[in-house]
């Protein structure tokens, strides 16, 4: 769920994601041409926890999340994603094993913050109501909440190829407006764990992901409401203090 800057860019190499240049011309890109992360690695690179030694089970672990959730992210066909193998893909969050999860073509359609979110609890406990949001609409919400973008590390890996066992951190700093709040400038992150499940040629089959979605919205939600904190704002100026229109000499 990284968030980052779209703009034209030239074929360079990117430091954490495969496939992002590759083929590029032949993809079918959601904004017009591959995205550009200076922004967002920028921030991963200052608030990293860990720095993976270069070809470590770790480093591919983490890589290879990276260049998925670009793909989620920027591809709007299946068949250009390069990371999964999309006959047998599942997206299972929060759930216990047997459920069916969600397929490659359902989890592009409502996008990462979307499959991420969604929650069974009772409707006035939803600060974050991921079946009213489309693709577009839950990008554009978290982007403006974290203009310096959302960025994701691995903390570690329990087990290698093929069941994939880690735990993951995701941060950002909370410096726009969510869903009516007011932002705070604080640090926001929360921690979760993983199992990737992949086959022969390292395409994901299976991504569990279990976290408490509360740690994230929780701290959201913080900041009061900006209609109300302007309101605030207005009964408190100095215009508005110890005035009577009726007492004003012309």
């Amino acid at each position: 769920m990284e968030n980052l800057k779209i703009e034209e860019t030239t074929k360079v190499g990117e430091k954490y994601r495969s496939f992002l240049h590759e083929e590029a011309e032949n993809t079918h890109w959601r904004h017009g041409g591959p995205p550009i992360y200076d922004i967002v690695n920028k921030l991963f690179e200052e608030g990293r926890t860990k720095v993976w030694e270069k070809g470590s089970l770790e480093e591919t672990v983490q890589n290879a999340i990276k260049s998925w959730e670009m793909e989620l992210s920027h591809k709007i066909r299946i068949q250009d994603f390069k990371t999964i193998n999309p006959e047998k893909f599942k997206l299972i969050v929060n759930e216990k094993k047997g459920r069916e999860g969600l397929s490659a073509e359902e989890t592009l359609k409502v996008g990462s913050y979307n499959a991420l979110l969604k929650s069974t609890l009772p409707e006035e406990y939803k600060y974050y109501k991921a079946e009213e949001e489309t693709f577009e609409s839950s990008h554009e919400v978290f982007r403006s909440a974290f203009p310096r973008g959302f960025a994701w590390e691995v903390i570690s890996v329990h087990s290698g190829p093929p069941v994939i066992t880690y735990k993951f951190r995701h941060w950002g700093y909370f410096e726009g407006p969510f869903k009516g709040h007011a932002p705070t400038g604080e640090l926001v992150d929360f921690y979760g764990m993983g199992i990737l499940k992949v086959d022969e040629q390292l395409r994901a089959e299976d991504v569990e992901i279990f976290y408490d979605p509360a740690d994230l919205i929780s701290k959201l939600i913080k900041g009061p409401l900006i209609l109300e904190q302007q309101n605030v704002d207005v009964e408190s100026s100095p215009a508005n203090k110890g005035s009577c229109p009726f007492n004003k000499q012309a």
